[in-house]
């Protein structure tokens, strides 16, 4: 098959599809890769470096979307990439449907066959082409944390861990998820005094065994919620519902009643965000304030250690990429797994997450492959 890495486009974002150690895999099964100048001089890889590896290398973008039968990205198709897409063509990339109205009509109209690595699931019920992203976004939240406790940030002027004879900052974590859990890691590992929310027992079970009882587990409801972030120095936005919407669980009357000062660190903001205050920033501008509350809602956080992402994300999206550049749109029906992740085929929506979202018509995918 002809698989095609365009450069990525999003603001701030340096990761790249393929690393050339994964084009070397896709060329050694048979497959013809095409690469954008410049894809991967995020992480420190030229085109020299790609060509080696078995890759072409052309100038630009669009010679990619009109040749490739399967484009291999990071991040969701912006505007000028969702209109060079065409009925045929295969994407498998994240894409964020649910907040995203205008993208997700973008990709019906192209007739496209979109899949989004972020509902691929696997056989424990895990997301395993989300998870290595979820792993450094949560331990990136607790540096970002960090960062706008700062004074000269906005922030109440707090280090994380304290010193001896001053308490360590409260932090909490709103879901026990990979986020969550690797937030929690990282605060403890500083020093912070955390404490995690989740509406599963059986997860607190599993984090209080984790940690050894060193943070504190609450069963999240809107009272819980409430009192936590009442006394917390920062706030973790760590909630997933798998291709939906984030619920919003902080609420701009519950921020008001925050320190002037504490920090909310909005790691589902690409899923439409979990405090209702949230809005997306950028690595450039990261933060704002709301009601003297520090909001940093960076919508790729990942994308600012790019070699680390890059690396952790081909590890995990390589054999389902293999597969679908084997056998094509088979692989979806073949594999139910990979058909979980599919968002759009032809015109038409298979995910019902999103369609709740956007109030649309859906279709399930072993329905519209069957067509």
């Amino acid at each position: 098959m002809r698989v095609g890495v365009p450069k990525e486009i999003k603001a701030d974002e340096y990761r790249v599809g393929l690393t050339p150690a994964a084009v070397r895999e896709y060329v050694a099964a048979g497959h013809s890769i095409t690469v954008e100048t410049g894809a991967g001089l995020g992480i420190g890889s030229n085109d020299d470096t790609y060509r080696k590896a078995g890759a072409a290398v052309v100038d630009s973008a669009a010679e990619i979307f009109g040749a490739v039968d399967l484009i291999v990205k990071v991040k969701e198709p912006q505007p000028g990439e969702w209109t060079q897409l065409r009925e045929g063509q295969i994407i498998f990339t994240y894409l964020h449907l649910a907040p995203d109205p205008d993208q997700t009509r973008g990709l019906l109209a192209s007739g496209c066959t979109a899949i989004a690595y972020e509902t691929v699931t696997d056989a424990t019920g895990g997301l395993p082409l989300l998870a290595p992203m979820s792993e450094v976004a949560g331990r990136l939240s607790i540096e970002a944390a960090a960062g706008a406790l700062r004074r000269s940030s906005g922030g109440r002027g707090l280090l994380l861990g304290g010193v001896p004879g001053v308490p360590p900052a409260k932090i909490v974590v709103l879901g026990g998820g990979v986020v969550g859990t690797q937030a929690a890691r990282m605060a403890l590992g500083l020093g912070a005094d955390v404490t995690i929310l989740d509406r599963s027992l059986c997860r607190l079970r599993a984090l209080d065994e984790l940690f050894g009882g060193r943070a504190r587990t609450i069963f999240s409801t809107i009272d819980s919620i409430e009192s936590e972030i009442a006394s917390a120095d920062a706030v973790i936005g760590a909630v997933l519902v798998p291709g939906a919407s984030a619920p919003k669980l902080v609420t701009r009357g519950m921020l008001s009643s925050m320190k002037r000062g504490a920090v909310v660190v909005d790691v589902a903001i690409d899923q439409g965000g979990c405090f209702e205050t949230s809005r997306a920033t950028t690595h450039a501008d990261p933060t704002y304030e709301v009601d003297g509350v520090v909001h940093y809602c960076v919508a790729n956080m990942p994308g600012t250690v790019p070699l680390t992402s890059s690396l952790a994300l081909n590890n995990a999206t390589l054999p389902f990429g293999l597969e679908l550049a084997r056998k094509g749109l088979r692989a979806l029906a073949e594999n139910h797994h990979l058909r979980n992740g599919l968002s759009l085929h032809r015109g038409q929506l298979s995910s019902k997450p999103v369609a709740e979202s956007l109030n649309l018509e859906f279709v399930p995918g072993e329905r519209l492959l069957a067509v």
